[in-house]
């Protein structure tokens, strides 16, 4: 049998549209968030079986310039990078996606008037203006050259709004229903608060809001997802009820907790002597 370590390096990784089709045919797309700018990251970051990365810009204080760096970094390796922006902005989706992000995640999305704005930036680049609210309003109306040339320029551009909060929830139907939404992602930390359980990850309140999350995406035909840095079992039973957009952790998370185990390990051997 192959090591993982093989059997990782000789995985194809899917391009953005291969990703895009994914998810919307609820098919599992596995993702991590990075954090780290260091250059030796992303050769380690290729050979752990990820298909995008997720780099955060809504609460990692990250450089315009180094980020860009980061983005361009991994699109080279082959691996999306999908930002996200600090507010739900169609002009902070446009300067990610200008410096190489391979997508966008909209933080803290409740309407789907906020999705339609990042659905103008993410797959109508480079329209603006006037031009864009008619092709929003009716994308019959571009021009069949125009059309083409926006599918070829930003077909391969992934977009995903976390959902967070309960008018989220009560308002997912009609968010769910704007063209050019890939996926919904849950924010755990975030939805905890608004229903009133913080931090109580494994309260029945909370799983049943997952469920009913990944329930509404699937019945639109959209990715739908959960950023979960906890047991392992939890994040397979989410997938199993529909949860295909599989966000696991984050390289902190991992450093800090296999790090702290090995530090452990050591100081329970030697401290005792």
């Amino acid at each position: 049998m192959p090591n993982e370590k093989l059997k990782n390096e000789e995985r194809r990784l899917l391009t953005g549209r291969e990703i895009i089709a994914a998810l919307h045919a609820g098919k599992p797309v596995y993702s991590t968030s990075i954090t780290s700018p260091s250059p030796y990251w992303p050769q380690f970051v290729k050979n752990i079986g990820i298909d995008f990365v997720f780099l955060d810009t809504e609460h990692i204080p990250q450089d315009r310039f180094i980020l860009s760096h980061m983005c361009k970094t991994y699109a080279a390796l082959g691996i999306p990078p999908v930002v996200r922006v600090p507010c739900n902005d169609a002009y902070e989706a446009s300067k990610v996606l200008d410096g190489g992000a391979g997508g966008v995640i909209g933080p803290y999305v409740e309407t789907a008037d906020q999705v339609r704005a990042l659905v103008g930036a993410v797959k109508y680049q480079p329209l603006k203006g006037a031009r864009l609210d008619a092709a929003l309003r009716d994308p019959s109306s571009l021009e069949p050259e125009l059309r083409d040339y926006l599918e070829k320029r930003n077909g391969d551009k992934i977009l995903i709004a976390n959902i967070e909060s309960v008018p989220a929830i009560e308002n997912l139907h009609e968010i769910c229903s704007v063209p050019g939404l890939d996926a919904v992602l849950i924010g755990s930390h975030d939805l905890t608060c608004s229903l009133g359980i913080p931090e109580q990850y494994h309260h029945p309140k909370f799983d049943e809001a997952t469920r009913t999350i990944f329930k509404i995406a699937r019945e639109h035909g959209i990715g739908a997802g959960i950023h979960w840095w906890l047991d392992n079992e939890s994040h397979i039973k989410w997938a199993k009820a529909g949860g295909n957009l599989v966000m696991h952790s984050s390289d902190l998370s991992a450093f800090s907790g296999k790090l702290k185990e090995g530090i452990g390990e050591l100081r329970t051997a030697l401290d005792a002597k």
